[in-house]
């Protein structure tokens, strides 16, 4: 069966789709049946890479935007994602290099920055005095809410129907797959 989505802000007249190797194929209006493409796939990893690039460029954009609408200067969309990934749970550092893609010069700037601001509490090891323990403050959690609140609006600008809801499922999953198998040939090769 083939679903169409409608976007009345966007024109989608040339979509492409990322399929295995071999059956990757473009759809048209005029075509909608598949063509293969003798000659290899119509969008490669790199262009995908580009386009997942660009996705968070707009992203950290947006954020930038809501944070000035609650009012919040003193931070950036970076520190303000790792608000967000540390989340109700208690941390260490190291947990929380797990849980995102940071640095660990950047992370402990980013946590100086919201410690500094207020938006974390540290909380010292009983055993060793040395490393912490990291939480949300009250006015982080606050933070993180209005966040999510405002993420609300732009997900119900992009779902409109039970099939939104699965091709948001189906790329968040493919994304997901990308980023295991592009970390493991990173790390052990292909």
């Amino acid at each position: 069966m083939n679903h169409k989505i409608h976007y009345p802000f966007a024109n989608f007249a040339d979509t492409v789709a990322v399929l295995p190797a071999s059956d990757t194929m473009r759809k048209t209006p005029d075509n909608p049946e598949s063509d293969r493409d003798a000659d290899g796939p119509l969008i490669t990893y790199f262009e995908l890479a580009r386009v997942m690039e660009r996705a968070s460029r707009r992203f950290s954009g947006l954020l930038r935007t809501e944070l000035s609408k609650i009012g919040v200067d003193d931070i950036g969309p970076a520190q303000a994602m790792v608000l967000l990934a540390i989340g109700e749970a208690e941390l260490s550092v190291g947990e929380l290099l797990d849980r995102g893609y940071y640095m660990g010069s950047n992370i402990s700037y980013y946590l100086k920055q919201l410690g500094d601001g207020d938006y974390i509490d540290r909380i010292a090891s009983q055993r060793d005095k040395r490393s912490a323990r990291i939480r949300l403050s009250e006015k982080g959690r606050k933070l993180c809410a209005g966040l999510r609140e405002a993420a609300k609006s732009y997900e119900r600008a992009l779902t409109h129907g039970e099939q939104d809801r699965r091709n948001l499922e189906t790329a968040f999953q493919t994304l997901h797959r990308l980023e295991l198998v592009w970390g493991n040939a990173a790390r052990y090769g292909i």
